[in-house]
């Protein structure tokens, strides 16, 4: 078989591109599939549109209209096919208002956004022949058209045996296509029907690997630390506790006890919605990893988060004879030293922090239970070199926390190496949280609710999509509306501002302003979907709420209604079907059940940000196929006589997933 360099029109500086992308043989290559297709062979009708890329057809309704503005230029126009009308933007394009023309017909594909209920596509591009044609993911210096002529040398140069990475039995048992057919159709598609066999295949093939890397991580089995606890430990924490504990943190935190006196290194998720007391049965963890003599290091994914847990430790934990102390890169060097100290020589029982804790400057007394809060948020090589901290041949005991509900038939594929622990009750006494769609004409009325609800003292989060405005979408960014608030409807409030990719320093004075009471409102990212825990918010106003998944809508509402007086979630946008499930439902388990089966697992775990890459061949997007591939694994490890074949899957899936769940490797 060649080799890369081989190939025509691949130097040393193409070959250096491709290195820089991950691509190295020709089997790498090939195994770049295209981010998506544009199908000119069926067009979507416009009146079935959704906020997604799509190839349209139809004809223009009016003649195209030029307006200049900042020295930028803009191109409009509308295109209708019967079933609907789109609107069209070029922007920076002048040249689109002399190659439209009304009453042409036309073929276009971008991405489709709403404003107002009306659909629009910026920048659209104009296809000029119908038939299915490969989008490859953007790489400076080679351009699609030039990746596609590598690909057909590739396959050229390849036979169906060398491609080949499956037996022909198991091939037949899964009604799948050969390796190097399944690629050709990836990347030179014939027919849609040819498209989604050559998907299949390649997508089955990814998630089964990488689902027998995740078998091989839980077969392990590790020896864990020897945590023998008593079970009137677990009697005297809820007793020290100011509140009474639900049925389920309490069996969440018998799960736990097991666990830790079982001889195994636990591996632990509890899963709990917002507000179900999972911090509880955290603590509760860390008191049992102490009445055995060891320390435990709680990682959350934000300082202000490590330091609301801190604060609660130190309410909660201190009537109980445990020292807990704080540790994030914020701290100045003395105070580092100090915290350093206490750490190393066990005077701090629980240390809580964020990735800090994992520095090689951090040594542990006696280390024994790590928790992570927000687990979809650290990467499993950051998890990995937390709980190997004891050294040797045994490892710290692991409790990783989610308040991002994932559906029970996911969960078994994204987190094949754990045991899950469910939290579905919550302590009774919580208000729920009132939500409303509210429309473009009602925007005056909930200016007027926050003026009035600041005047009693309340505050308000209000949550943007973006962080910049941008030409190519019509939503709503933070600084934009920052801007328009704090000139318009809001002007005589206090109000901040929080983003990602703000400066540290001002994004946290602005969050602990906020948590102090001296702002009114915080204009917003989705940066305050976890950690932040105001009491005296009562509303949050999220606009564009149509770009958000039902999940992360869920999780942003779960900033409000911790205090004792009734909130308010808004929901900025059109009235829809997926809005609606919000204003009717506030289990977190039903919405994300809902938003997977609206929009898939691929889009699904888009928007959790998770820390575990699933698989991406061509877009995890068939729940059906995650379970049958979790099924075929489960089937072949219940057969002795396929121990052979599993044996050569798992060196597969070392080489394909081996440096994600790899402890050694960091």
């Amino acid at each position: 078989m060649k080799r890369l360099e081989d190939l025509r029109g691949v130097g040393p500086k193409r070959l250096e591109i491709l290195s820089k992308n991950g691509i190295t043989s020709l089997m790498a290559l090939l195994a770049t599939l295209p981010s998506g297709y544009v199908d000119a062979l069926n067009p979507t009708p416009l009146g079935l549109l959704t906020q997604e890329a799509h190839c349209v057809g139809g004809v223009v309704l009016d003649h195209p209209r030029k307006h200049f503005y900042g020295g930028k230029s803009a191109v409009r126009a509308s295109l209708g096919d019967g079933s609907g009308v789109l609107s069209l933007a070029w922007f920076n394009q002048p040249w689109m208002s002399t190659q439209v023309k009304k009453g042409d017909s036309l073929l276009v594909y971008g991405k489709v956004s709403f404003y107002q209920g009306v659909a629009g596509m910026t920048n659209p591009r104009i296809i000029q022949r119908r038939g299915i044609e490969p989008v490859y993911r953007a790489m400076p210096g080679l351009p699609g058209r030039t990746f596609s002529a590598l690909a057909r040398q590739a396959l050229d140069n390849m036979t169906d045996e060398s491609a080949e990475t499956l037996p022909q039995w198991f091939l037949d048992e899964w009604r799948l296509c050969g390796k190097r057919f399944a690629w050709e159709q990836a990347h030179f598609p014939q027919s849609q029907a040819l498209l989604e066999q050559a998907k299949r295949r390649l997508a089955f093939e990814n998630l089964l690997l990488y689902q027998t890397a995740l078998l091989a991580v839980g077969q392990r089995g590790r020896a864990g630390l020897p945590l023998k606890g008593r079970e009137k430990d677990l009697g005297r924490y809820w007793s020290a506790m100011p509140f009474s504990p639900t049925e389920a943190q309490r069996a969440a935190l018998q799960d736990v006890f097991d666990d830790l006196n079982s001889g195994y290194a636990m591996r632990r998720l509890l899963q709990g919605d917002v507000g179900s007391g999972k911090t509880a049965v955290a603590f509760g963890a860390a008191w049992l990893a102490t009445r055995s003599g060891y320390q435990c290091a709680m990682m959350a994914p934000t300082e202000i988060l490590a330091q609301q847990h801190a604060a609660s430790a130190a309410r909660l934990l201190s009537s109980l004879g445990i020292a807990s102390g704080l540790l994030t890169s914020s701290l100045s060097a003395g105070e580092r030293q100090t915290a350093l100290e206490r750490i190393a020589n066990g005077s701090w029982q629980l240390v809580i922090g964020t990735q800090a804790l994992i520095s090689e400057t951090v040594k542990y007394h006696r280390l024994g239970l790590v928790i992570t809060d927000e687990q979809h948020r650290f990467g499993v090589r950051q998890r990995q070199t937390l709980v190997e901290k004891p050294g040797g041949n045994v490892q710290a005991h692991m409790l990783a926390l989610s308040a991002t509900p994932i559906p029970r038939s996911l969960a078994l594929v994204m987190y094949g190496d754990l045991d899950v622990s469910l939290i579905q009750e919550k302590p009774p006494g919580r208000l729920p949280v009132n939500t409303r769609v509210v429309p473009e004409g009602k925007r005056t009325q909930l200016f007027s609710y926050i003026l009035a609800s600041a005047q009693r003292g309340e505050q308000c989060f209000y949550v943007c999509p973006l962080v910049e405005e941008s030409e190519e979408l019509s939503v709503k960014s933070v600084k934009e509306t920052y801007e328009y608030l704090k000139r318009g409807p809001l002007k005589t409030l206090r109000l901040g501002m929080a983003y990602g990719q703000q400066d540290e320093g001002e994004k946290s004075l602005a969050l602990r302003r906020f948590s102090a009471g001296e702002l009114d409102v915080l204009v917003a990212s989705s940066v305050i979907e976890v950690g932040v825990d105001v009491p005296g918010a009562t509303i949050i106003a999220i606009e564009d709420a149509e770009r958000f998944g039902l999940a992360q809508l869920h999780q942003l509402r779960g900033r409000v209604g911790r205090g004792n007086k009734e909130s308010w979630c808004f929901l900025l946008g059109p009235f829809n079907d997926r809005l609606t499930v919000l204003t009717q439902s506030d289990n977190g388990f039903f919405i994300a059940q809902k938003d997977l089966e609206q929009r898939g697992p691929g889009q699904f775990l888009g928007t959790l940000q998770h820390g575990r890459e699933l698989p991406d061949a061509f877009g995890v997007k068939d729940m059906r196929l995650l379970e049958e591939t979790n099924r075929c694994l489960r089937f072949l490890a219940s057969e002795p006589r396929h121990k052979p074949f599993l044996e050569y899957l798992t060196g597969l899936s070392q080489n394909a997933f081996g440096g994600v769940f790899s402890s050694g490797r960091h």
